[in-house]
């Protein structure tokens, strides 16, 4: 699919996990054949995440150890370095995450999992309940009753639709 690489850079960008500068360098140090497969290759680990993450939100005390080697060989491509870096209480040292290869990204993505699996209570994941919506989110509200992955897309959409229902009545 061309411009499927583009458009998961894209995605890595909007998402937070890989800043705009790097993406230049990488996409032309991976070719657009290296960022469709790496394209590939991260929905293959979010199609394999799916998976463990709805059996560890049903039974969060089960034995997962093969799921946890899997996912440590992915966090074992993580490459890091240290810098200084200026703030407004003065110098602080920092760690960065060096993104130069395919495996750091999916690194990348990997410890957004680890962090969600280490971090969070496994009740809490909800999967977005938009029509067509693939998303999941962490309901940290209150009364733990949220819908939508966000107000503003998903749950607008429902209001509207809802909306067009009564007004057809």
């Amino acid at each position: 699919m061309i411009g499927d690489g583009r458009a998961f850079f894209a995605w890595l960008v909007t998402a937070k996990l890989v800043e705009q500068v790097h993406t230049p360098r990488l996409m032309r140090r991976l070719g657009a054949k290296g960022a469709e497969a790496l394209a590939a290759d991260a929905r293959k680990l979010r199609e394999w995440a799916r998976e463990w993450l709805l059996r560890w939100r049903n039974a969060p005390n089960d034995d997962y150890g093969d799921e946890l080697k899997t996912l440590n060989s992915y966090l074992s491509r993580e490459s890091r370095y240290r810098q200084i870096v200026s703030t407004k209480e003065g110098l602080a040292l920092d760690t960065r995450t060096r993104i130069d290869t395919a495996d750091e990204v999916l690194a990348v993505l990997a410890a957004q999992l680890a962090s969600l699996v280490t971090e969070e209570d496994p009740a809490l994941l909800r999967s977005c309940a938009g029509p067509g919506c693939t998303l999941w989110f962490v309901d940290r509200t209150k009364a733990h009753r949220r819908l939508f992955c966000s107000a503003s897309t998903c749950g607008n959409r429902a209001k509207v639709a809802a909306f067009r229902e009564r007004q057809k009545e």
